[in-house]
C-alpha cells in the first residue's frame, strides 16, 4: 500500500511543486490537497490519508499548529509533518506540543522530504537537523530558554500589541503578562521590550 499524502499549503504553486516532486516516489500517492488549514483538518478527518504536510500560515485563517492538534487529537490520526519556511523556537515548539511527528524547512533537498515523509508514516519523528539541532540547544540549557508561554508573549510584543492586547489575545491577566516580559527580559539581558524581541529575533527565537 502506497503512502497516502494531503498537502495542506496556501499557496497552489507549492502544493503544485509539491506533488511535482512527491509523485516522482513511487511509494507516495498524494490524495488530497488543502488550501486552508480548516480544510485539512476536515479532509484528514474523512479518512484515507497516512500522512499530512502542513504548513503553518494559512492567512487570516487558523494556525498550522491549530491543525495540527485538531487533526492528531483523534485516535487512529494520520501523522502530521510540518513544512514551513519558519525556524524559530516558538513555531516549532508550537507545532511539535500540538502533535507533530516532525518538522521540515521548505529548502529541504527533494529526498530529504520523501525520507522524512517515510519516517512520519513508520510513526517515528522526523526532523530537520537544523530543527533537532535547536531543540538540543533548549534541552542543554533549560534555566536559559523561554518557555513557550513566554515566546507566545514575546511573538505578540513583536507584533506591536500592548500588555492589554496580550492579556486579551492569550486569556492572561496583565499582570501574568508583566510578569512573564520580567523573566523574558532577565533571560535575554535586556531592559525593555525592544531590545527583547530585537534579541529574539536575532536569535531566531520569534520571527519578524
Amino acid at each position: 500500500m502506497p503512502i497516502r499524502l494531503l498537502l495542506a499549503d496556501d499557496h497552489p504553486v507549492v502544493r503544485a511543486g509539491l506533488r511535482a516532486v512527491l509523485d516522482t516516489e513511487p511509494d507516495f500517492e498524494v490524495v488530497a490537497e488543502a488550501a486552508t488549514a480548516e480544510r485539512a483538518v476536515e479532509r484528514a478527518a474523512e479518512g484515507g490519508v497516512d500522512v499530512v504536510l502542513m504548513d503553518l500560515q494559512f492567512g487570516a485563517g487558523m494556525h498550522g499548529s491549530e491543525a495540527a492538534a485538531a487533526i492528531t487529537a483523534v485516535p487512529g490520526a494520520p501523522r502530521v509533518l510540518v513544512l514551513t519556511t519558519y525556524d524559530s523556537d516558538a513555531d516549532i515548539l508550537a507545532a511539535v506540543e500540538a502533535g507533530a511527528s516532525g518538522y521540515l524547512l521548505k529548502d529541504a533537498p527533494p529526498e530529504e522530504l520523501a525520507a522524512a515523509v517515510r519516517t512520519a508514516a513508520a510513526g517515528q519523528s522526523a526532523l530537520a537537523p537544523a530543527v533537532a539541532h535547536r531543540l538540543m540547544d533548549r534541552m542543554r540549557t533549560p534555566a536559559e530558554a523561554l518557555t513557550r508561554r513566554e515566546l507566545e508573549v514575546l511573538q505578540l510584543v513583536g507584533e506591536g500589541l500592548s500588555n492589554q492586547q496580550i492579556s486579551k489575545a492569550l486569556f492572561l491577566s496583565q499582570a501574568t503578562v508583566k510578569s512573564h516580559l520580567v523573566h523574558i527580559f532577565a533571560k535575554l539581558g535586556v531592559d525593555s521590550r525592544t531590545a527583547a524581541v530585537a534579541a529574539a529575533t536575532a536569535r531566531r527565537l520569534i520571527r519578524r
